[in-house]
């Protein structure tokens, strides 16, 4: 059977009622921190489903009742007594607890009765001992007909079944302890006296004298008769000695021993250890880099390059802030639809939660109608507030994003155009591994950006050269706000028309592709933002060319030739898991590469339930097939509907990603121009063809756009 791990921690979570962590490792037996709040269980994975679903909620129940106290200190009871109490009582409480669990341990318990987990067979379960029979009573007491005799035995199983407390559970082991003491001890007693017995009458049909013979004689027999005894008398009361040293052992329960053995055969050794890895907390002021130093950097630049040519700004830039105005006037329709839609959604939602009440008063329009109507009262509609959005945008700042890159910045611009229109607080970033480590301030005094976080065992692994650019903010006033788009517009045209010459500035060339780094850092950056701009509701935009490699994780090793633990790095393998304390979600990493994006985004979506994760890819033409593939497959229904649409459509979404919604867009119909123009001698063919491409963009553009904006809104 192949079991899912993650599934039965979040049972485990889920019965536990509170944050604590579920690890599954290669153990044999199960245990749980107090402390730390860890519940580490065996990998069961030669359980069915249904005895897995009743170990789970046994450990769980241990977990939630069984103090972690030294009870040895207090009372001298073998280990394995209190066991049998314990666990009829804490799986008494489970099933009170969870009225559904009563099901799960009486099918649980019927799998393993059926399998004869106890190895009890054919067996007399009247010779077992009362431990014996009390476990099995408790465990597998509705298949098996177990005996207890009444008297001392019946109320020692009714004082196991009414313990609530673990001190009620020690005193009934207690109990339970002394009755199966007392009880070998007498069994032991009975066997001594029969071997007694037999010594006697074999000693004296093989040594009996005659009574003739001398007191002498008689005395000397005597004495040497009295060796043998004390020195059995002395044997005996050594063995007695050693048995009460070792009286944790000296009454054996079989019955746990063979519980314990079988449960131990459930669990699979093979493959490698589970690894659980958690995403560290950066420090925000080393990843990012703000507004201001890259506008500045960009400004400088720019002037070293104008004066070293000996030129004026507006001559070196005059083609790409033409190309920059005429797109930003072009671009103004599909702004005004963005705002109208969402405006006409925000209003349809405010009427949605709209109340109506009535006011006290006499409405006049409606006294002729007294005779047949009893609401004559003038009635109020309060309209329920708007929430206050947000939009931070990710923009993937990578070396393949080159031939696209232009299409998607209009896109965003688009999208922070919008926001400006509407007044939404937003951030956009750029994630770059490229970006000089050391930065100067306006007095040229140099600073190395340090490590954005403390390197420990079982960390994932942020590189230092990781770092957000912050491009635009809506903290700027307008006229800032255009200047700043001008600067990133110049920069994106020298990826595609490389004879601009201009160049960039240092760090802001295309660069790897740290997506992943850049989704560990909206842990930090969304909250944040969040709380700036007192926002409700925040949405997260990604624009990217595709998905990350997965990203290694920090190992603690000790090296011989070194006094301290050395920390260094290691691959994140199959047998991994990430997982998030405050959640208390694990997600196995045993996915394909560009499966470790949909990873991060799926704990990003637990840890922020009311946020947004929007996807959004501008393809070439050629991307598109494999794009679809890794999402819906190969071949069926879901892949024939979505070719489908991007066949007639140019653009299509997915819900199958780590987001809620991942856009796919083509990058030949973004960067047609979707107005009606044509030339004055044109023919009616060409007039129709005009306007059936100028329809068709707009088709698209709309609704996508469209779709985007009930996601937002």
């Amino acid at each position: 059977m192949s079991v899912n791990f993650e599934v039965k921690g979040m049972l485990a979570r889920l019965l536990a009622t509170e944050d604590i962590v579920v690890e599954h490792k290669k153990v044999e037996t199960a245990c749980f921190n107090v402390q730390t709040r860890v519940l580490t269980l065996p990998m069961w994975e030669k359980a069915s489903n249904g005895v897995y679903d009743m170990l789970v909620g046994h450990e769980v129940g241990h977990a939630l009742y069984t103090p972690n106290i030294e009870w040895e200190k207090e009372y001298n009871i073998p280990p394995q007594f209190v066991n049998i109490c314990e666990d009829a009582r804490i799986e008494k409480l489970m099933k009170r607890r969870y009225g559904g669990l009563a099901k799960t341990f009486y099918g649980g318990y019927k799998e393993l009765n059926e399998e004869d987990f106890f190895e009890i067979g054919d067996d007399n379960l009247e010779t077992y001992s009362l431990a014996d029979r009390v476990n099995l009573y408790f465990k597998i007491g509705n298949f098996t007909n177990i005996f207890i005799k009444s008297g001392e035995e019946t109320d020692i199983k009714t004082m196991i079944a009414d313990a609530e407390t673990f001190d009620d559970a020690l005193i009934a082991a207690e109990k339970l302890y002394k009755y199966c003491k007392q009880e070998k001890e007498e069994e032991k007693g009975e066997e001594f006296n029969i071997e007694s017995n037999d010594s006697d009458s074999e000693e004296s049909d093989g040594n009996q004298q005659p009574d003739s013979e001398s007191g002498e004689e008689e005395g000397q027999l005597d004495a040497n008769d009295s060796q043998p005894q004390q020195q059995h008398q002395q044997q005996s009361q050594s063995i007695k000695q050693n048995k009460g040293g070792e009286k944790n052992q000296e009454i054996e329960v079989k019955t746990v021993d063979s519980l314990e053995k079988a449960l131990k055969d459930l669990v699979s050794n093979d493959g490698y250890e589970n690894v659980y890895l958690e995403l560290p907390h950066l420090d925000l002021k080393k990843i990012i880099v703000s507004n201001q130093e890259i506008h500045t950097a960009c400004k400088k630049t720019w002037n070293d390059y104008v004066d070293c040519v000996k030129n004026t700004e507006e001559s070196v830039f005059s083609d790409v802030d033409k190309n920059f105005v005429e797109f930003k006037r072009s671009a103004q329709k599909e702004v005004n639809y963005l705002v109208k839609e969402f405006e006409c959604r925000k209003a349809a939602d405010s009427y949605a939660r709209a109340t109506t009440a009535r006011t006290g008063v006499l409405d006049c329009t409606k006294l002729h109608t007294y005779k047949y109507n009893e609401d004559l009262f003038r009635k109020v509609t309060t309209l329920a507030e708007g929430k206050n959005h947000g939009l931070v945008f990710v923009l993937d700042w990578s070396g393949s994003m080159a031939n696209v890159m232009a299409d998607t910045i209009k896109q965003l611009f688009n999208l922070v155009w919008f926001c400006k229109k509407t007044n939404i607080p937003f951030e956009v970033y750029a994630f770059t591994n490229d970006y000089p480590l050391v930065s100067y301030d306006e007095n040229d005094k140099a600073s190395i950006r340090q490590l954005s976080y403390t390197k420990r065992d079982g960390l994932v692994q942020i590189g230092e050269w990781f770092s957000m650019m912050n491009l635009l903010t809506s903290k700027s006033n307008g006229k800032t706000l255009d200047d700043q788009m001008k600067n990133v517009f110049r920069i994106v045209e020298t990826f595609s028309f490389y004879r601009r010459q201009y160049g960039v500035p240092m760090g802001m060339g295309l660069s790897g592709t740290p997506l992943n780094e850049a989704l560990v850092s909206l842990h930090q950056i969304l909250p944040k933002f969040q709380k700036e701009n007192k926002l409700q509701k925040v949405q997260c935009v990604i624009l990217t060319d595709g998905e990350a490699p997965i990203l290694k994780s920090h190992r603690e090793v000790n090296r011989h030739w070194e006094e301290e633990p050395y920390v260094g790095t290691s691959y994140i393998g199959p047998n991994s898991f990430i997982r998030n304390r405050k959640t208390g979600n694990t997600y196995s990493c045993n996915v394909q590469w560009y499966g470790f994006t949909d990873i991060l985004l799926r704990n990003l979506r637990d840890s922020f339930t009311d946020m947004n994760f929007i996807g959004i890819r501008v393809l070439d033409g050629r991307d598109a097939n494999s794009f679809i593939r890794r999402y819906c497959g190969y071949y069926g229904n879901e892949y024939n509907k979505v070719m489908s649409t991007w066949k007639k459509e140019r653009a299509f979404t997915i819900k199958q990603s780590g987001y809620h919604s991942y856009f796919g867009l083509s990058s030949n119909a973004l960067s047609q121009d979707s107005g009606f123009d044509v030339a004055e001698d044109a023919s009616k063919a060409q007039i129709k063809t005009a306007f059936v491409k100028s329809l068709r963009i707009k088709k698209m553009n709309k609704k996508v756009l469209g779709e985007f904006i009930s996601l937002v809104a």
